[in-house]
């Protein structure tokens, strides 16, 4: 059975979704886990660290910072695909590029057709703007 980490927002509430077609369709693993957190988990971290008086820099060496980062790195390192449902913010896309810096095949389903084309898409293994097509593409490559 293959692992596929799906990456995206917090912000996002079709993840789940995606996340259950996708494993329905293809019988293997799919890690959203780390949409638990919520949609604004990232806002009360900072608010919090902020209240404390803590910097940025500090407050990345916290506790809570490095308890979610060493959670997200541990599903990272064991998954085999990364999948990238966009919009998706900035840690998203450092996720993806260090899924694809590792060797890892690594998909983008875009919600839409990009106002601003990005050259740099072509590190993915390749894009889709259909659930179905992405699920026929997972299908022939975890089997």
């Amino acid at each position: 059975m293959a692992v596929i980490y799906l990456i995206g927002s917090l912000r996002n509430p079709i993840i789940p979704e995606i996340a259950n077609k996708i494993e329905k369709a293809t019988g293997h693993e799919v890690f959203d886990d780390w949409f638990a957190a919520g949609p604004i988990a990232d806002d009360s971290w900072q608010a919090y660290e902020t209240h404390r008086g803590t910097s940025y820099d500090k407050a990345l060496q916290g506790y809570a910072a490095q308890h979610v980062y060493k959670f997200d790195l541990h599903h990272l390192h064991r998954a085999d695909i990364g999948l990238l449902v966009l919009p998706a913010g900035k840690s998203g896309h450092l996720e993806f590029g260090w899924m694809i810096g590792k060797g890892k095949p690594g998909y983008i389903l875009f919600d839409k057709e990009p106002e601003r084309w990005d050259v740099m898409n072509n590190f993915a293994t390749k894009v889709f703007f259909s659930l179905d097509d992405l699920i026929k593409e997972l299908k022939n490559e975890i089997s």
